[in-house]
């Protein structure tokens, strides 16, 4: 699929650009997968894929403990898309192919 492999991602935050890798495998509408940023690594879950329509979800415990929601659409070699953030509203994210 599409967006099977490993990825650099951009999210613009409140706290200023942070930078994470997103590796990722779709197998059928599932998408499964590590997201990691600043030496922490996380399983995320309820991942989906349909065409190039992506999401998925990371718990982080870092600067606090969120649920950060991904949902977005890859295009060849890059992705882009919104990261719901709870009470805290959404933010664009970008990146590219590793």
């Amino acid at each position: 699929m599409a967006v099977d492999g490993t990825w650099n991602i951009t999210m613009s935050t409140p706290m200023g650009e942070r930078n994470a890798t997103l590796t990722v495998a779709s197998s059928g509408g599932t998408l499964t997968g590590t997201q990691g940023a600043d030496g922490n690594s996380g399983e995320i879950f309820d991942g989906t894929v349909n065409g190039d329509d992506v999401a998925w979800k990371i718990s982080i415990t870092n600067p606090m403990p969120l649920t950060l929601t991904f949902t977005g659409k890859v295009a060849g070699d890059a992705i882009s898309g919104e990261m719901g953030i709870g009470p805290m509203g959404s933010f664009p994210f970008k990146g590219t192919r590793a």
